[in-house]
Protein backbone atom coordinates (compact mmCIF):
# COMPACT_ATOMS: atom_id res chain seq x y z
CA UNK A 1 0.00 0.00 0.00
CA UNK A 2 0.83 3.23 -0.96
CA UNK A 3 1.95 6.06 1.86
CA UNK A 4 0.03 9.13 1.42
CA UNK A 5 1.50 12.24 0.16
CA UNK A 6 3.43 14.56 2.51
CA UNK A 7 0.96 17.70 3.46
CA UNK A 8 2.43 20.42 1.65
CA UNK A 9 2.71 22.10 5.43
CA UNK A 10 5.50 19.70 6.63
CA UNK A 11 7.90 19.33 3.73
CA UNK A 12 10.12 21.82 5.69
CA UNK A 13 11.37 19.32 7.64
CA UNK A 14 12.55 16.63 5.79
CA UNK A 15 14.05 19.83 3.90
CA UNK A 16 15.79 20.93 7.52
CA UNK A 17 17.51 17.63 8.28
CA UNK A 18 19.14 19.68 11.34
CA UNK A 19 18.17 21.18 14.35
CA UNK A 20 18.76 22.43 18.29
CA UNK A 21 16.93 21.15 21.15
CA UNK A 22 17.62 23.43 24.18
CA UNK A 23 16.99 21.59 28.07
CA UNK A 24 16.84 25.22 29.73
CA UNK A 25 15.73 25.21 33.56
CA UNK A 26 16.29 25.75 36.77
CA UNK A 27 17.59 22.29 36.98
CA UNK A 28 20.66 23.73 35.60
CA UNK A 29 21.81 25.26 38.66
CA UNK A 30 22.70 21.92 40.02
CA UNK A 31 24.87 20.85 37.33
CA UNK A 32 23.97 17.90 37.13
CA UNK A 33 21.30 17.06 34.87
CA UNK A 34 17.82 17.75 34.03
CA UNK A 35 16.37 14.64 36.17
CA UNK A 36 18.29 15.62 39.48
CA UNK A 37 15.35 16.44 41.10
CA UNK A 38 14.45 12.56 40.55
CA UNK A 39 17.69 10.92 40.22
CA UNK A 40 18.74 11.98 43.37
CA UNK A 41 15.48 11.94 45.55
CA UNK A 42 16.34 15.92 46.45
CA UNK A 43 13.51 17.60 48.98
CA UNK A 44 10.89 19.05 46.99
CA UNK A 45 10.50 21.96 48.75
CA UNK A 46 14.27 23.40 48.83
CA UNK A 47 14.18 22.51 45.10
CA UNK A 48 11.10 24.82 44.76
CA UNK A 49 12.92 27.62 46.81
CA UNK A 50 16.18 27.35 44.80
CA UNK A 51 14.18 27.10 41.51
CA UNK A 52 11.63 30.40 42.27
CA UNK A 53 15.31 32.58 43.17
CA UNK A 54 16.59 31.13 39.99
CA UNK A 55 17.85 34.22 37.49
CA UNK A 56 19.41 33.70 34.33
CA UNK A 57 21.20 37.14 33.75
CA UNK A 58 22.79 36.43 30.20
CA UNK A 59 19.46 34.39 29.01
CA UNK A 60 20.00 35.80 25.20
CA UNK A 61 17.96 34.27 23.12
CA UNK A 62 18.86 36.26 20.10
CA UNK A 63 22.52 35.14 20.91
CA UNK A 64 21.05 31.43 20.82
CA UNK A 65 19.25 32.00 17.87
CA UNK A 66 22.00 33.79 15.49
CA UNK A 67 24.52 30.59 17.23
CA UNK A 68 22.14 28.43 15.88
CA UNK A 69 21.41 29.88 12.26
CA UNK A 70 25.30 29.89 12.23
CA UNK A 71 25.55 26.60 12.68
CA UNK A 72 23.32 25.23 9.84
CA UNK A 73 20.43 24.09 11.70
CA UNK A 74 17.01 24.77 10.34
CA UNK A 75 14.57 25.23 13.86
CA UNK A 76 14.63 24.45 17.48
CA UNK A 77 12.86 23.21 20.26
CA UNK A 78 12.91 24.90 23.80
CA UNK A 79 11.91 22.74 26.63
CA UNK A 80 9.08 25.29 28.52
CA UNK A 81 8.48 22.67 30.68
CA UNK A 82 10.74 19.33 31.89
CA UNK A 83 9.72 16.78 34.37
CA UNK A 84 10.51 19.33 37.61
CA UNK A 85 6.63 21.34 36.61
CA UNK A 86 8.93 24.70 36.23
CA UNK A 87 7.22 26.34 33.27
CA UNK A 88 9.60 29.04 31.48
CA UNK A 89 6.23 31.03 30.06
CA UNK A 90 3.66 33.12 31.58
CA UNK A 91 0.91 31.03 32.35
CA UNK A 92 -1.92 31.75 34.10
CA UNK A 93 -2.29 28.10 35.62
CA UNK A 94 0.46 28.53 38.17
CA UNK A 95 2.93 30.52 39.80
CA UNK A 96 5.74 27.76 39.47
CA UNK A 97 6.96 29.97 36.36
CA UNK A 98 9.96 32.18 34.85
CA UNK A 99 7.54 35.12 34.53
CA UNK A 100 5.79 35.04 38.37
CA UNK A 101 9.38 34.13 39.81
CA UNK A 102 12.58 35.72 39.99
CA UNK A 103 13.26 36.14 36.38
CA UNK A 104 9.83 37.98 35.33
CA UNK A 105 10.35 37.29 32.16
CA UNK A 106 8.14 34.88 29.66
CA UNK A 107 11.32 32.75 28.48
CA UNK A 108 9.17 31.10 25.77
CA UNK A 109 7.93 34.52 24.08
CA UNK A 110 11.43 35.62 23.96
CA UNK A 111 12.41 32.40 22.08
CA UNK A 112 10.25 31.90 19.97
CA UNK A 113 10.25 35.88 18.72
CA UNK A 114 14.31 35.73 18.27
CA UNK A 115 14.53 32.44 16.60
CA UNK A 116 11.45 33.42 14.28
CA UNK A 117 13.63 36.40 13.35
CA UNK A 118 16.60 34.34 12.06
CA UNK A 119 14.28 32.49 9.81
CA UNK A 120 14.31 29.46 11.87
CA UNK A 121 10.94 27.01 12.38
CA UNK A 122 9.67 26.93 16.22
CA UNK A 123 9.60 23.60 18.23
CA UNK A 124 8.15 23.42 21.89
CA UNK A 125 8.64 20.58 24.05
CA UNK A 126 6.37 20.05 26.92
CA UNK A 127 6.47 17.71 29.66
CA UNK A 128 3.43 15.78 30.81
CA UNK A 129 4.63 14.56 33.96
CA UNK A 130 4.91 16.61 36.75
CA UNK A 131 6.97 14.95 39.91
CA UNK A 132 5.47 17.55 42.27
CA UNK A 133 1.81 16.50 41.73
CA UNK A 134 0.90 12.96 43.36
CA UNK A 135 -2.45 13.43 41.24
CA UNK A 136 -0.26 12.63 38.41
CA UNK A 137 1.02 9.03 39.90
CA UNK A 138 -1.93 8.00 41.48
CA UNK A 139 -3.94 8.16 38.46
CA UNK A 140 -7.32 8.34 37.60
CA UNK A 141 -8.41 4.83 39.18
CA UNK A 142 -7.17 5.69 42.55
CA UNK A 143 -7.92 9.57 42.76
CA UNK A 144 -10.38 10.13 39.81
CA UNK A 145 -11.00 13.97 41.38
CA UNK A 146 -7.34 14.76 41.52
CA UNK A 147 -6.43 13.24 37.83
CA UNK A 148 -9.36 15.32 36.38
CA UNK A 149 -7.56 18.57 38.27
CA UNK A 150 -4.39 16.97 36.73
CA UNK A 151 -5.90 16.40 33.23
CA UNK A 152 -6.98 19.56 32.63
CA UNK A 153 -3.91 21.46 33.88
CA UNK A 154 -2.04 19.63 31.12
CA UNK A 155 -4.35 20.46 28.41
CA UNK A 156 -4.54 24.01 29.24
CA UNK A 157 -1.10 24.67 29.64
CA UNK A 158 -0.25 23.12 25.83
CA UNK A 159 -3.35 25.07 24.88
CA UNK A 160 -1.66 28.14 26.04
CA UNK A 161 1.43 27.47 24.03
CA UNK A 162 -0.30 26.39 20.72
CA UNK A 163 -2.02 29.19 21.04
CA UNK A 164 -0.53 32.83 22.45
CA UNK A 165 2.89 32.30 20.01
CA UNK A 166 1.82 32.77 16.79
CA UNK A 167 3.22 29.88 14.21
CA UNK A 168 4.15 26.83 16.19
CA UNK A 169 5.65 24.14 13.43
CA UNK A 170 6.90 21.43 16.09
CA UNK A 171 5.42 19.71 19.64
CA UNK A 172 7.77 17.45 21.18
CA UNK A 173 6.00 15.63 24.26
CA UNK A 174 7.97 13.78 26.71
CA UNK A 175 7.47 11.76 29.87
CA UNK A 176 4.25 9.51 29.80
CA UNK A 177 4.60 6.76 32.87
CA UNK A 178 2.93 5.58 33.80
CA UNK A 179 -0.06 7.04 32.24
CA UNK A 180 -1.56 6.34 28.68
CA UNK A 181 -3.19 7.79 26.34
CA UNK A 182 -6.51 7.55 26.97
CA UNK A 183 -5.64 8.54 30.68
CA UNK A 184 -4.06 11.66 29.41
CA UNK A 185 -6.77 12.19 26.74
CA UNK A 186 -3.46 12.76 24.03
CA UNK A 187 -5.67 12.27 21.16
CA UNK A 188 -8.33 14.85 21.59
CA UNK A 189 -5.60 17.65 22.78
CA UNK A 190 -4.15 16.70 19.70
CA UNK A 191 -7.11 17.12 17.40
CA UNK A 192 -7.42 20.44 19.45
CA UNK A 193 -3.80 21.63 18.58
CA UNK A 194 -4.50 21.24 15.14
CA UNK A 195 -7.98 23.37 15.00
CA UNK A 196 -5.81 26.10 16.33
CA UNK A 197 -1.92 25.07 14.41
CA UNK A 198 -3.14 23.55 11.24
CA UNK A 199 -0.15 23.11 9.81
CA UNK A 200 1.93 21.89 13.53
CA UNK A 201 3.94 18.53 13.56
CA UNK A 202 3.16 16.74 16.80
CA UNK A 203 5.88 13.86 17.88
CA UNK A 204 4.91 10.14 19.22
CA UNK A 205 4.95 10.30 22.52
CA UNK A 206 0.88 10.63 23.25
CA UNK A 207 1.09 7.35 25.12
CA UNK A 208 0.13 3.61 24.68
CA UNK A 209 -3.48 2.20 24.42
CA UNK A 210 -4.75 0.23 27.08
CA UNK A 211 -5.72 -2.19 24.33
CA UNK A 212 -2.62 -2.55 23.08
CA UNK A 213 -0.19 -1.63 25.67
CA UNK A 214 2.61 -1.81 22.73
CA UNK A 215 5.97 0.88 22.65
CA UNK A 216 7.74 2.05 19.55
CA UNK A 217 11.22 1.30 20.38
CA UNK A 218 10.71 0.44 23.80
CA UNK A 219 10.38 3.35 25.20
CA UNK A 220 7.84 2.53 28.11
CA UNK A 221 9.03 5.99 29.99
CA UNK A 222 9.00 8.32 27.25
CA UNK A 223 5.40 6.39 26.23
CA UNK A 224 6.48 6.20 22.25
CA UNK A 225 3.53 5.17 20.47
CA UNK A 226 3.40 3.12 17.41
CA UNK A 227 0.47 4.42 15.92
CA UNK A 228 0.15 8.35 17.15
CA UNK A 229 1.88 11.09 15.96
CA UNK A 230 3.46 12.70 13.41
CA UNK A 231 6.83 11.93 13.72
CA UNK A 232 8.75 9.47 15.42
CA UNK A 233 11.56 10.42 18.38
CA UNK A 234 14.29 7.87 19.08
CA UNK A 235 16.65 8.60 21.56
CA UNK A 236 20.25 8.41 21.64
CA UNK A 237 20.02 6.04 19.11
CA UNK A 238 19.42 6.00 15.13
CA UNK A 239 16.41 3.74 13.98
CA UNK A 240 14.24 5.00 10.79
CA UNK A 241 10.83 5.29 11.58
CA UNK A 242 9.02 3.32 8.53
CA UNK A 243 5.76 4.46 9.07
CA UNK A 244 6.09 8.55 9.30
CA UNK A 245 8.74 11.22 9.36
CA UNK A 246 11.40 10.94 11.84
CA UNK A 247 14.43 12.70 14.14
CA UNK A 248 16.63 11.17 15.65
CA UNK A 249 17.41 12.98 19.49
CA UNK A 250 20.74 13.35 20.83
CA UNK A 251 23.77 14.80 22.95
CA UNK A 252 26.65 16.71 22.36
CA UNK A 253 27.76 15.29 25.33
CA UNK A 254 28.16 11.89 26.55
CA UNK A 255 24.62 11.28 28.16
CA UNK A 256 22.95 14.32 30.11
CA UNK A 257 20.52 16.65 28.59
CA UNK A 258 20.52 19.48 30.94
CA UNK A 259 23.68 21.91 31.88
CA UNK A 260 26.23 19.01 33.85
CA UNK A 261 29.44 20.03 35.51
CA UNK A 262 32.71 17.72 34.25
CA UNK A 263 30.45 16.12 31.32
CA UNK A 264 32.24 14.84 28.51
CA UNK A 265 31.56 16.31 25.10
CA UNK A 266 31.87 14.30 21.76
CA UNK A 267 33.84 15.45 18.98
CA UNK A 268 32.56 17.51 15.96
CA UNK A 269 33.13 14.53 13.57
CA UNK A 270 31.12 11.95 15.55
CA UNK A 271 28.33 15.15 15.81
CA UNK A 272 28.49 15.75 12.05
CA UNK A 273 28.67 11.95 11.55
CA UNK A 274 25.45 11.37 13.45
CA UNK A 275 23.91 14.50 11.14
CA UNK A 276 25.18 12.79 7.66
CA UNK A 277 23.91 8.82 9.50
CA UNK A 278 20.36 10.79 9.67
CA UNK A 279 20.59 11.68 6.33
CA UNK A 280 21.70 8.41 4.65
CA UNK A 281 19.10 6.28 6.61
CA UNK A 282 16.18 9.01 5.87
CA UNK A 283 14.84 10.34 2.51
CA UNK A 284 10.96 11.36 2.11
CA UNK A 285 10.08 9.56 5.85
CA UNK A 286 12.26 11.92 7.92
CA UNK A 287 15.94 11.73 8.94
CA UNK A 288 16.47 14.59 10.40
CA UNK A 289 19.12 15.05 13.68
CA UNK A 290 17.97 17.07 17.05
CA UNK A 291 20.82 18.39 18.60
CA UNK A 292 20.65 18.65 22.03
CA UNK A 293 22.39 21.78 24.35
CA UNK A 294 22.05 22.28 27.83
CA UNK A 295 22.93 25.82 28.67
CA UNK A 296 24.59 26.96 31.44
CA UNK A 297 22.90 28.32 34.62
CA UNK A 298 23.35 31.94 33.54
CA UNK A 299 22.05 31.37 30.69
CA UNK A 300 25.18 31.35 28.70
CA UNK A 301 25.99 28.32 25.65
CA UNK A 302 28.38 26.07 27.24
CA UNK A 303 31.74 26.98 25.00
CA UNK A 304 32.49 23.51 24.35
CA UNK A 305 29.15 23.60 22.41
CA UNK A 306 29.78 26.35 20.46
CA UNK A 307 32.81 25.32 18.86
CA UNK A 308 31.41 22.37 17.91
CA UNK A 309 28.60 23.09 16.11
CA UNK A 310 30.34 26.31 14.48
CA UNK A 311 32.71 23.82 13.10
CA UNK A 312 29.76 21.69 11.54
CA UNK A 313 28.13 25.15 10.22
CA UNK A 314 31.27 25.91 8.33
CA UNK A 315 31.59 22.56 6.81
CA UNK A 316 27.45 23.08 6.08
CA UNK A 317 28.24 26.09 4.53
CA UNK A 318 30.49 23.78 1.83
CA UNK A 319 28.49 20.59 1.89
CA UNK A 320 24.70 21.32 2.77
CA UNK A 321 23.71 19.99 -0.45
CA UNK A 322 24.21 16.64 0.46
CA UNK A 323 22.33 16.99 3.71
CA UNK A 324 19.43 19.41 3.72
CA UNK A 325 16.50 17.82 1.40
CA UNK A 326 18.46 14.65 0.44
CA UNK A 327 16.85 11.72 -0.50
CA UNK A 328 18.56 9.53 1.41
CA UNK A 329 21.46 7.42 0.58
CA UNK A 330 23.44 4.02 0.61
CA UNK A 331 23.04 3.43 -3.01
CA UNK A 332 25.72 0.97 -2.68
CA UNK A 333 28.15 -0.19 -0.23
CA UNK A 334 30.03 2.96 1.07
CA UNK A 335 30.80 1.81 4.68
CA UNK A 336 34.69 1.06 4.04
CA UNK A 337 34.83 5.17 3.34
CA UNK A 338 31.76 6.76 4.67
CA UNK A 339 28.33 7.34 4.16
CA UNK A 340 25.81 8.30 0.79
CA UNK A 341 23.16 10.46 0.52
CA UNK A 342 21.06 11.03 -2.99
CA UNK A 343 19.25 14.12 -4.32
CA UNK A 344 17.94 14.21 -7.51
CA UNK A 345 20.09 12.79 -10.11
CA UNK A 346 23.08 13.17 -7.50
CA UNK A 347 25.07 10.63 -5.55
CA UNK A 348 27.33 12.35 -2.28
CA UNK A 349 29.76 10.46 -1.39
CA UNK A 350 30.97 11.53 2.14
CA UNK A 351 34.64 10.31 3.21
CA UNK A 352 35.02 10.17 6.89
CA UNK A 353 37.69 7.69 6.20
CA UNK A 354 40.11 9.74 3.72
CA UNK A 355 43.24 7.13 3.02
CA UNK A 356 45.47 9.64 0.79
CA UNK A 357 44.72 7.25 -2.12
CA UNK A 358 44.65 9.26 -5.95
CA UNK A 359 41.63 7.58 -6.92
CA UNK A 360 38.35 5.93 -4.96
CA UNK A 361 37.12 3.16 -6.47
CA UNK A 362 33.23 2.71 -6.14
CA UNK A 363 31.61 -0.62 -7.21
CA UNK A 364 28.10 -1.56 -8.45
CA UNK A 365 26.49 1.60 -9.66
CA UNK A 366 24.14 1.18 -12.11
CA UNK A 367 23.82 4.46 -13.99
CA UNK A 368 25.66 6.60 -16.37
CA UNK A 369 28.13 9.34 -14.65
CA UNK A 370 28.21 12.46 -16.46
CA UNK A 371 30.35 14.57 -13.82
CA UNK A 372 32.20 14.08 -10.86
CA UNK A 373 33.39 16.67 -8.63
CA UNK A 374 35.55 16.91 -5.17
CA UNK A 375 32.83 19.20 -3.48
CA UNK A 376 34.83 20.67 -0.88
CA UNK A 377 37.40 22.59 -3.47
CA UNK A 378 35.08 22.49 -6.30
CA UNK A 379 38.04 20.73 -8.29
CA UNK A 380 36.52 18.62 -11.25
CA UNK A 381 38.18 15.02 -11.19
CA UNK A 382 38.65 12.78 -13.59
CA UNK A 383 36.46 9.10 -13.81
CA UNK A 384 36.35 6.14 -16.08
CA UNK A 385 33.03 4.17 -15.70
CA UNK A 386 32.29 0.07 -16.44
CA UNK A 387 29.22 -1.76 -16.00
CA UNK A 388 30.57 -2.93 -12.28
CA UNK A 389 32.48 -0.28 -11.61
CA UNK A 390 33.11 3.59 -11.34
CA UNK A 391 36.94 4.94 -10.93
CA UNK A 392 37.73 8.65 -9.77
CA UNK A 393 40.96 10.04 -10.35
CA UNK A 394 43.02 12.87 -9.40
CA UNK A 395 42.24 12.91 -5.50
CA UNK A 396 44.82 15.38 -3.13
CA UNK A 397 46.57 12.88 -0.50
CA UNK A 398 45.91 15.50 2.27
CA UNK A 399 42.51 15.41 3.29
CA UNK A 400 40.98 18.59 2.16
CA UNK A 401 38.89 19.67 5.13
CA UNK A 402 38.78 19.15 8.86
CA UNK A 403 35.80 17.21 9.02
CA UNK A 404 34.52 14.99 5.69
CA UNK A 405 35.43 15.50 2.19
CA UNK A 406 32.20 15.26 -0.01
CA UNK A 407 32.28 14.04 -3.67
CA UNK A 408 29.40 14.81 -5.60
CA UNK A 409 28.56 12.48 -8.78
CA UNK A 410 25.87 13.75 -11.17
CA UNK A 411 23.83 10.84 -13.02
CA UNK A 412 21.83 11.00 -16.09
CA UNK A 413 19.25 9.14 -13.73
CA UNK A 414 18.25 8.54 -10.20
CA UNK A 415 21.10 7.15 -8.67
CA UNK A 416 20.90 2.98 -8.55
CA UNK A 417 23.20 -0.05 -7.76
CA UNK A 418 23.40 -3.15 -9.80
CA UNK A 419 21.73 -6.11 -7.51
CA UNK A 420 25.31 -6.96 -6.05
CA UNK A 421 24.96 -3.63 -4.86
CA UNK A 422 21.51 -3.63 -3.35
CA UNK A 423 22.83 -6.60 -0.84
CA UNK A 424 24.75 -6.11 1.84
CA UNK A 425 26.73 -8.15 4.00
CA UNK A 426 24.93 -10.26 6.24
CA UNK A 427 21.70 -9.56 3.89
CA UNK A 428 19.94 -10.65 0.56
CA UNK A 429 20.50 -14.24 -1.51
CA UNK A 430 23.38 -15.79 -0.04
CA UNK A 431 23.71 -17.72 -3.75
CA UNK A 432 25.56 -14.32 -4.96
CA UNK A 433 28.17 -14.48 -2.63
CA UNK A 434 28.83 -18.17 -3.55
CA UNK A 435 28.80 -17.19 -7.25
CA UNK A 436 31.21 -14.53 -6.71
CA UNK A 437 33.33 -16.99 -4.66
CA UNK A 438 33.10 -19.75 -7.35
CA UNK A 439 33.46 -18.28 -10.90
CA UNK A 440 36.94 -15.52 -9.36
CA UNK A 441 38.92 -18.44 -7.72
CA UNK A 442 36.96 -21.82 -7.60
CA UNK A 443 35.50 -24.33 -4.87
CA UNK A 444 38.42 -25.58 -2.59
CA UNK A 445 39.84 -24.64 0.55
CA UNK A 446 43.58 -24.20 -1.46
CA UNK A 447 45.33 -21.29 -2.04
CA UNK A 448 44.26 -22.09 -6.09
CA UNK A 449 40.82 -22.42 -5.50
CA UNK A 450 41.34 -26.05 -7.25
CA UNK A 451 40.62 -29.30 -5.59
CA UNK A 452 43.56 -31.61 -5.06
CA UNK A 453 43.76 -35.54 -5.49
Amino acid sequence: MEKPEMPEGWKWFTESRYGMFIHFGPYAQYGRGEQVLFREHLNHQAYAEKACSWNPQHYDPELWAYTARKAGMKYACLTTRHHDGYCLWDTRTTDYSSAAQAPKRDMVREFVDAFRKEGLRIGLYYSWIDWRIPAYFDGPDKDPEGWATMKAYLHAQVEELVTNYGQIDHFFFDGVWPRDSEDLGSVELVARMKEIQPNILVNNRLGSSKADNVYADGGAGAGDSEVLGDFGTPEHVIIPDKNRLWESNQVTTWRLWGYTNGERWRPADYLLDMLCECAEKGGERGGNLLLNVGPQPDGQLPPEFVQRVLQIGQWLEVHGEAVYGSDGGAVTEFITYGRQTTKGNNLYLIIRFWDGSPQLRLADLAVKVNKVTLLTTGQALTFSQTEDELLIQGLPRERPTRLFPVIKIECDSTPAANNWGRQRLWEGDPERVAEWARRQRGTSVFVDGKPRG
